[in-house]
């Protein structure tokens, strides 16, 4: 017997509605901003600076996010324009939040003087975690997922049943691809956090480049597995995007390596 798949909705008062899709990006957000204050205390950079560039980076990290899900999927929201604000069903696309954010910390770290490579050194890591955890949201939405499977190949995943029972989509169980993300860029998190304060290990900004090519890396071969990704033509979107931030954050460590005068990161 197929279980009922769990209420996407975590809490109702009235009218009003909140998402565990929102919860978690929220929870995300949250340990983000705390650890990437405690490490710029590490640094020398004050708490406020970490608020201040949250509240910019975040509503333009929404919204590009949102944007970036829509545009490549104008034939349905052209007709449904009501929906296009309705980001709380889900339907927003990491990449164009990252980009929305990544376009925010230039301007802010340029109009406060500040390095931008030392401020995404030190918030990559922390990205890389909300974004593992944000992928339980689309757990909750039933998106994000695979082909079509069986329930025993992922019970021979050693799967939780409760797990197995909300990749029933659509009248079949379906690749849980949403998890497979989730914990690559939880791993990726790890290895950041314990690598990034060994001595003479990475060189300013070495960190934020690390994330990109890991993130790149795996999301290349998840999004392969994916039937909901978002087109251009024949190709998947993400996976083109992929390759080519992973030939760019390869190519800048070893451009930025023969500039020897760059200091390391903060020990």
């Amino acid at each position: 017997m197929i279980k009922a798949a769990l209420n996407p909705i975590a809490w109702q008062w009235g009218a009003l509605q909140v998402h565990w899709y929102g919860v978690i990006i929220a929870t995300g957000v949250v340990l983000a901003l705390v650890l990437s204050i405690r490490e710029g205390r590490r640094q020398g950079i004050e708490e406020d600076a970490f608020y201040d560039f949250l509240l910019y980076a975040l509503p333009v990290a929404l919204v590009c996010a949102r944007l970036y899900y829509v545009i490549f999927q104008w034939s349905y929201y052209r007709l449904h324009p009501s929906e296009i604000i309705a980001i709380w069903d889900g339907g927003i696309a990491i990449y164009g939040g990252l980009l929305g954010g990544a376009a925010v910390l230039w301007w802010y770290c340029r109009r406060q003087q500040r390095s931008a490579w030392q401020f995404l050194d030190i918030i990559a890591p922390t990205v890389i975690m909300a974004q593992g955890l944000g992928r339980w949201g689309n757990f909750f939405n039933q998106e994000a997922f695979g082909g079509i499977t069986t329930k025993a190949a992922l019970m021979a995943q050693h799967l939780p049943a409760w797990l197995i029972n909300q990749m029933y989509i659509g009248g079949a169980y379906r690749v849980p691809t949403f998890l497979y993300e989730s914990i690559w860029d939880l791993t990726g998190f790890v290895l950041l956090m314990l690598l990034r304060h060994r001595r003479h290990f990475f060189k300013r900004g070495e960190v934020f480049l690390a994330y990109v090519a890991w993130y790149t890396f795996g999301r290349f071969f998840i999004e392969g597995m994916r039937t909901d990704s978002l087109m251009l033509g024949p190709v998947r979107f993400s996976q083109g995007l992929s390759v080519l931030l992973f030939v760019i954050a390869l190519g800048a460590v070893v451009y930025r390596r023969r500039q020897r005068t760059l200091p390391w990161y903060a020990a």
